[in-house]
């Protein structure tokens, strides 16, 4: 398992989208973050993080993968019931895509409901909105930087 391997898993889940944050975070969200969507796994693409997967598990699946050798809380998202996988041999390579479904379901699941209106549109009518929403922060960027 490694980075290139969870972005294939991530990406073929429905409306997931990713994103570079933090600097050395590779973000996958459950629909565009522009149009409301929420993060629900996220690696560690550099390795100076404090380990190499982070994801959602929900607060039930929460306890039962804290008992599990190599997954911890994950630090600043753990009262969401985020966990922290150590090494990339921590889990099976199936448990992984397992958890990584689930994760994505459970934060689909908590999506408002405009953006999963959103989301349910054609692919073109949806790019065409998210190109429109984006046009607002490129332009505010651009006044700052003045």
């Amino acid at each position: 398992m490694d980075n290139e391997r969870i972005r294939e898993i991530c990406l073929v889940l429905p409306h997931a989208a990713e994103t570079l944050n933090w600097g050395h975070h590779l973000v996958y969200w459950a629909g565009d973050r522009d149009i409301g969507g929420k993060m629900f796994a996220m690696t560690d693409l550099d390795g100076t993080g404090f380990g190499v997967l982070w994801f959602h598990c929900g607060a039930e699946r929460f306890h039962e993968l804290l008992e599990r050798e190599g997954i911890s809380a994950a630090p600043h998202l753990a009262r969401a019931f985020w966990v922290a996988v150590e090494r990339w041999d921590t889990l099976r390579p199936r448990e992984v895509e397992d958890e990584l479904a689930r994760a994505h379901a459970l934060i689909y699941e908590k999506l408002p409901k405009r953006t999963k209106t959103l989301l349910a549109l054609p692919e073109k009518e949806r790019a065409k909105l998210i190109r429109e929403r984006k046009k607002p922060r490129v332009e505010r960027a651009k006044v700052w930087k003045r």
